[in-house]
């Protein structure tokens, strides 16, 4: 017989039953950057949430932030070890763990707080606590894992990793600890500004004054001070500083004596430098005050040739200054090496504590012509009718400047003749100076990887090694200078002005934008893991049971 259906005025309503969990969790872990907070603000839900009894107000207690953290290792396990925890909360207990679990070695038991646990070997020993014995399991790639060990971290200070690492065992099992301290260590923002470096970039070409063959000595002329160096002066005492002038090509040295460190005395010494070796083409010189106040008179003596002849035999219209950046001396290696060789030349020369300006002066000069002589190129000892190339060769002709005497040819041919030698010695200087001197130059002694260049927004560190490392101004980079693919300058706004300093003394902070944090927290979903439902996770009852699966 057919089933017929009664006629009735109620409407009929079907029951549907519908298994659903979330994926999203009430307080998700990888929305909070605190351990702390995330636990208070977690015992404060839960104090709300409470409905047995009676709502407790004020500060929070030891019980209610215990009870907090032990609800997100709850959550953390049942995350991860999902299926684990319901072989092991299972009455009957048929099953067992698989081999391939990662809990397998643990041997794991759930605790009277739904809390899983290792086993420890040592768990008849009455001298330490529980949590020793039986530490707590926590999966390594979970963000309450990660807050855990975070908080480990700035406890002592982002330092004593293995203090931190020991302190991390006595409570929990953690695998791969070590890379999870280490991921930890690696993402504090704090230790990324702790330990950023300048990355220098690839030792750059040299420049064209260095290589300027077939050129006349002091073309291209390095200049900078050295000192200062007391001298008695009848019953008193004055500083004298030395004034280093030498050529780019040939290093060959010129060495004046100043008076003081202005202008004019910087103007002094160079016009006595040009009467003796010429007018160079172009200066160059570390950006101090003395040569940028000179550079400025130059400029003002080149407006004015007419009016001021001696400005005009000083310089002339195709003579330039070129400064290296601030606080960049290795960009003026060149005489740097040279005053370093100075210097030890001249305390060897045992000088009085108090010479005269005669002696001084008179000590300088010889140090001079001592220098000019080194050989630069390598010294052979087979071949004594080959001798090394010296500064010398090109200032006097030979390297201690002695010549044989001849008698005087003052007729056409034969200075026609003398001249046409000259010619010939200079460039058989020029030619061993590009087949002997020019390949040792050639390679590089340090700085031989490309890195990546520095970009205009990012967040630097000015490194002085005259301050403090907590003291470097920070600053965000407006402007760079990019003419290889490496850039070599860069100009930083910082709160207390515009600086401008070589890429080696500018150390890159890893510093992400809001953006850049979101897309990779997209990208990087494992600190997240899977969440529970929220109806499960709030409840003491549902999270002292976390091994089920189904609600």
């Amino acid at each position: 017989m057919p089933f017929q259906l009664e006629s009735t005025t109620e409407e009929l309503r079907a029951t549907v039953h519908v298994h659903f969990e979330s994926s999203n969790a009430v307080l998700p872990a990888n929305n909070y950057s605190n351990w702390r907070h995330l636990v208070r603000v977690t015992a404060y839900v839960l104090r709300f949430a409470d409905i047995r009894g009676t709502r407790t107000v004020g500060v929070l207690t030891s019980k209610e932030l215990r009870r907090a953290e032990q609800f997100h290792y709850r959550t953390a396990q049942h995350d991860s070890y999902r299926d684990d925890l319901a072989i092991l909360t299972a009455k009957d207990q048929k099953n067992t763990i698989s081999k391939r679990s990662p809990l397998y070695k643990l041997n794991p038991f759930v605790d009277a707080d739904g809390i899983l646990r290792m086993r420890g070997r040592t768990i008849n020993c009455e001298y330490v606590p529980m949590e020793v014995k039986c530490p707590i399991i926590l999966p390594r790639d979970h963000a309450v894992t990660k807050l855990v060990v975070e908080s480990y971290h700035q406890k002592f200070h982002h330092r004593n990793n293995e203090t931190v690492i020991n302190e991390i065992r006595q409570r929990f099992s953690i695998y791969h600890l070590r890379r999870v301290y280490s991921k930890v260590r690696t993402d504090c923002q704090r230790c990324k500004i702790r330990t950023a470096l300048p990355r220098p970039p690839a030792m750059a070409d040299l420049p064209r004054c260095r290589l300027a063959a077939f050129t006349r000595p002091f073309t291209h002329t390095g200049v900078d001070y050295f000192g200062p160096m007391e001298v008695a002066v009848r019953r008193r005492l004055e500083k004298r500083w030395g004034v280093l002038l030498t050529c780019l090509t040939v290093r060959a040295i010129h060495i004046e004596v100043a008076s003081s460190l202005n202008t004019a005395s910087c103007i002094m010494a160079l016009r006595n430098f040009m009467s003796r070796r010429g007018t160079p083409a172009v200066f160059y010189s570390d950006r101090g005050t003395n040569f940028i106040g000179a550079e400025r008179e130059l400029k003002v003596a080149l407006r004015e040739v007419d009016q001021d002849a001696m400005m005009q035999e000083m310089v002339s219209s195709s003579t330039s200054w070129c400064f290296n950046s601030p606080a960049s001396p290795h960009m003026g290696g060149s005489w740097e090496r040279l005053i370093q060789t100075v210097k030890r030349t001249l305390s060897e020369f045992n000088l009085s504590r108090r010479p005269t300006d005669e002696e001084l002066r008179n000590a300088l000069i010889e140090v001079e012509g001592i220098i000019n002589t080194r050989p630069l190129t390598h010294v052979p000892i087979e071949d004594e009718a080959a001798p090394a190339l010296t500064p010398n060769h090109w200032l006097l002709g030979t390297s201690n400047g002695s010549k044989p005497l001849t008698l005087l040819n003052d007729n056409s041919v034969a200075l026609r003749r003398g001249w046409h030698v000259s010619q010939m010695l200079a460039n058989r200087f020029w030619r061993r100076w590009l087949q002997d001197y020019l390949p040792e130059i050639t390679g590089r002694s340090k700085w031989h990887q490309r890195v990546k260049p520095i970009r205009e927004g990012d967040i630097v560190l000015i490194a002085d090694p005259d301050l403090p490392r907590n003291c470097w101004p920070k600053g965000r980079v407006i402007g760079t200078v990019n003419r290889d693919g490496q850039v070599r300058r860069v100009t930083i706004q910082t709160n207390r002005g515009v600086y401008e300093r070589p890429a080696v003394k500018v150390a890159v902070l890893d510093v992400k934008s809001k953006e850049e944090l979101a897309n990779l927290k997209t990208e990087l979903p494992n600190w997240g893991g899977v969440s529970s439902s929220p109806s499960s996770l709030i409840s003491d009852n549902a999270a002292s049971s976390a091994g089920k699966s189904t609600r």
